[in-house]
């Protein structure tokens, strides 16, 4: 694959975060009277805009949704951002790929402060040649505006050298949006259903496959 620009997701696709995402979603439900036991219920926030999350699954106003999300982040900053594991095979991947010339960004809907603790708490970030994601008041969420926003910061114009590899529909639909290729991997929270159905230009089912693809 001739790429020269790899943008990758985080959540789902550099990291697992269930633990942490979830408990910080049920920190935010259980502020709302809503009480959850069965954390895999909420699965589903891993990925998309919180709000977003929010308004679908429990369908909270925009003013809640927006409030849900200060709760969630009382919970997150403090101890969810940590409740994370890297994938088995994601820095060594990060490792050839650098190495062989490729050069690596993160594109996220996570907040970029988040974004970068994370990647620092594990080592990744120094594969990185820059690490973007939301901002917190959460006018650049959706994907496609961090993508564009990552393109902009960097100087990349030669959209046909850009890949953006993501686990959820969001960030096929978001490069799709924007005029680049797309890697769904199967290994994070969306299913070939998703992936394909939002137009998955590749699909890669193991961290081993994205990095032969790549």
């Amino acid at each position: 694959m001739e790429k020269e620009y790899l943008l990758f997701d985080l959540d789902g696709t550099l990291t697992d975060p269930k633990e942490g995402i979830t408990k910080s979603v049920r920190h935010a439900l259980k502020a709302y009277n809503i009480e959850v036991e069965d954390l895999d219920t909420l699965c589903c926030f891993i990925g998309p805009p919180l709000k977003d999350s929010f308004i679908e699954y429990y369908g909270f106003s925009e003013e809640d949704a927006a409030n849900a999300i200060g709760v969630y982040r009382e919970y997150f900053s403090d101890r969810g951002i940590f409740e994370n594991e890297v994938y088995e095979g994601i820095e060594e991947m990060l490792k050839a790929l650098t190495a062989s010339g490729k050069k690596l960004f993160v594109a996220s809907s996570k907040p970029e402060v988040f974004v970068r603790k994370i990647m620092e708490h594990f080592g990744l970030n120094s594969y990185f040649t820059f690490m973007g994601g939301a901002d917190l008041a959460e006018t650049r969420v959706k994907k496609a505006d961090v993508i564009r926003y990552v393109l902009e910061e960097n100087g990349i114009t030669d959209l046909e050298k850009v890949i953006m590899i993501g686990d959820r529909k969001h960030d096929i639909l978001g490069a799709k949006e924007v005029g680049v290729d797309s890697v769904g991997v199967l290994y994070g929270y969306g299913d070939q259903e998703e992936l394909t159905g939002a137009g998955a230009d590749f699909l890669a089912e193991t961290v081993f496959d994205l990095q032969n693809l790549l």
